[in-house]
């Protein structure tokens, strides 16, 4: 057993982020802890505009706010190319009356207003789960968000842990594929996927996402590097924002199915690659090893692996990102 920290055996713990098990396993960790007050009050502010609404991420995440008003919580939704969302939030000790949306009501439905803004308040335990009970938005693959039968699917089943399982038994029988077979539609491919995006580059990734894949909504995420110190395997420049965008949803296989797989799943790994982007490995991956090399770490991954996995008692990780499949 090892301690791994910036000062011991430093080569490894910079390379565990995004190393998904391959150079071995945290059994215990240290991590920071950042105080909180009891609410947090949002303001869901509308764009017609994905540039504008980019352009406005990267304000907050310079200026640490917005319209002289400091901003602790951040992130968007994008439903159209005319309709997305920036979903503000600041922590408060002032009591007041607060949502919940762990019954009848849906988180990201409650984010749609007309025009402007649209102020609501959370208990910080839920603002932090707002998303689980729905898992984003796709617990209505599951009829979930049917209000009839929403009232009949018990709370403690209205989390992602839940429909995961739900997910598990359908890859396994191909439950949904042979319902669309007896329907008379092709097969559909899994698109699941979180890419980070230069912010500069965001914008124009939600344009050609929006004229090339048949998925909606998106959830976008701003990040950066916390210190000067990179991830080889995942190589986020310091200093720079990056935007995560999320879609999880199928699309129809592709035209050369079943002699090509992941068509749609290829065309955004090459957008995002051709933006300067990274893709998250916990879903399917389709690079050659060649790409994967150049994207994941490539040589410096190697050198850490036969440092702390001299026998290679573990999978690489191109065998467990993309050969799994």
């Amino acid at each position: 057993m090892l301690t791994a920290s910036p000062d011991q055996h430093g080569d490894l713990f910079r390379a565990f982020p995004n190393s998904y098990g391959t150079l071995g396993y945290s059994v215990r960790l240290k991590i920071e802890l950042e105080p909180v007050k009891p609410f947090v009050a949002l303001r869901h502010l509308r764009f017609g505009s994905l540039h504008n609404m980019v352009a406005t991420i990267d304000r907050i995440m310079e200026t640490g706010g917005l319209d002289g008003a400091p901003i602790d919580y951040l992130d968007g939704v994008v439903f159209s190319a005319d309709e997305s969302y920036l979903c503000v939030g600041v922590q408060t000790s002032n009591p007041g009356p607060v949502s919940d949306y762990t019954g009848q009501q849906i988180y990201y439905r409650s984010i749609q207003h007309d025009d402007g803004e649209k102020h609501d308040r959370l208990i910080v335990h839920d603002y932090l789960w707002r998303w689980d009970t729905d898992w984003f938005w796709c617990s209505r693959a599951f009829g979930a968000q049917n209000p009839r039968i929403r009232r009949l699917w018990p709370r403690r089943y209205r989390r992602s842990s839940f429909y995961w399982k739900l997910m598990s038994y359908d890859q396994r029988f191909n439950i949904a594929d042979r319902i669309e077979k007896r329907n008379g539609r092709p097969p559909r491919e899994r698109v699941i996927q979180d890419v980070e995006l230069p912010i500069e580059r965001t914008a124009e990734f939600l344009d050609w996402f929006m004229d090339n894949v048949p998925i909606k909504p998106l959830w976008l995420c701003p990040l950066r590097l916390r210190d000067d110190d990179e991830w080889p395997l995942y190589p986020l420049r310091p200093h720079r924002t990056y935007v995560n965008v999320g879609f999880w949803s199928s699309v129809p296989v592709g035209p050369d199915w079943p002699s090509e797989e992941g068509h749609t799943n290829k065309l955004i790994e090459r957008a995002v690659r051709e933006l300067d982007g990274h893709k998250s490995l916990y879903s399917e991956a389709f690079y050659s090893p060649e790409e994967f090399d150049e994207l994941y770490g490539g040589e410096a991954y190697k050198t850490v692996k036969k440092t702390y996995d001299p026998d290679s008692r573990l999978l690489d990780l191109y065998a467990k990102a993309v050969q799994r499949r």
